[in-house]
């Protein structure tokens, strides 16, 4: 099968990340794989055997047009069996696409419950009938554009994100030398965020909590991995709660991975989720997680780890408190329900499975 992943950007990000997972899984497995990307640089690269294409959209009227353009060349150039976009710029694009390069069969994935406001909704249900079906990653993010009136009731299906279980093991020796690799000192403990830095994930509110929590817990550090536009305001937020010392700025970090496992808790402190990759991540990792009830986070812990109300501090300290208190039989118990959730559910192998049927339209809403 021939098969055209169309995303907006391939910055490191939750959304960006799936993309490349699913495009290298497809081609494993004999699949013809090309990802074409709208706008900026790609930071994420596939291997090899998966071809990337950048469409150089501006977002000027001229840079639409020729970005719609030069998209639409490709699709009639290559001719896909599939084309799959993946959130809102490229999901809106590529259906407006449609109508000068015919597409077999087109998928559109949103990857948020909220991926703009009132006129971005009306763009995807003026649009709707252009894809032949259209997913999100949460059933919460389902309903949630089936309230907003971005999708009629019935024609958007829920379709979990994947892991991949191999990049994110739980295994001792693993976590040890992440942790002497990344924080040798053993008498520091480590709570680990990982997010873009944008008013969505609300980082400030995470500071104002740990401005506390680090009161009381003085060997605990946060470490805070990811880049975005908030990041000199959230620094300088960080000096005035005088927490200098005792948050460390990652920047955007390509090992994941080690940082998870070298991590004593993960901490997702987000307004809003599609999905929540990075709980998934942690859960896989051996890591115990404290998330906001954000979108499809719940569905994602599905009963492991500390869910407590979006924007509420309170229950987000008394959270962290909690999960630096777990002895050490508990906490085990806990990280091994949470690692079998993700291998029983979101085991990347599976979810592209679930693709390859909607792609060949064994499943429809």
């Amino acid at each position: 099968m021939r098969i055209l992943l169309v995303t907006t950007g391939l910055a490191l990000g939750g959304a960006e990340r799936q993309v490349m997972d699913l495009a290298e899984r497809l081609a494993g497995r004999g699949h013809e794989v090309a990802i074409a990307y709208l706008v900026g640089a790609a930071e994420l690269r596939p291997q090899p055997s998966v071809a990337l294409l950048p469409m150089g959209f501006t977002k000027s009227p001229l840079g639409l047009i020729g970005g719609c353009w030069r998209l639409g060349r490709l699709v009639r150039d290559w001719q896909p069996d599939v084309v799959h976009s993946h959130m809102v710029d490229a999901n809106l694009l590529t259906r407006l696409v449609r109508l000068i390069s015919p597409m077999r069969r087109l998928v559109c994935t949103a990857h948020n419950t909220n991926e703009g406001g009132r006129w971005v909704s009306l763009a995807y249900r003026l649009t709707d009938r252009l894809a032949d079906l259209s997913t999100n990653v949460s059933q919460e993010a389902v309903d949630a554009f089936e309230r907003n009136g971005a999708v009629p009731k019935g024609r958007m299906l829920a379709v979990l994100n994947g892991i991949d279980l191999r990049r994110f093991l739980d295994a001792p020796e693993l976590r040890a030398k992440s942790r002497d690799a990344l924080c040798p000192d053993r008498t520091r403990r480590l709570l680990l965020s990982v997010g873009r830095l944008v008013e969505q994930k609300n980082h400030a509110g995470l500071l104002r909590v740990f401005a506390g929590f680090a009161a009381r817990c003085p060997d605990v550090d946060l470490w805070i991995a990811g880049d975005g536009p908030l990041r000199a305001a959230l620094r300088r937020q960080c000096d005035d709660l005088g927490l200098g010392g005792r948050v460390v700025w990652l920047g955007a970090r390509a090992d994941v991975p080690d940082l998870m496992r070298a991590a004593d808790a993960f901490v997702l402190s987000s307004h809003f989720e599609g999905f929540g990759l990075v709980v998934a991540e942690a859960m896989a990792s051996g890591t115990p997680v404290v998330a906001t009830d954000a979108g499809g986070v719940a569905e994602v812990m599905a009963g492991t780890g500390f869910l407590v109300p979006v924007d509420d501090e309170t229950a987000l300290a008394h959270a962290l408190d909690q999960v630096f208190a777990l002895g050490g039989e508990l906490r085990m118990a806990r990280v091994a329900a949470a690692r079998r959730s993700v291998e029983d559910r979101l085991d990347i192998e599976r979810v592209v499975e679930t693709w390859l049927k909607l792609y060949q339209g064994e499943i429809v809403c």
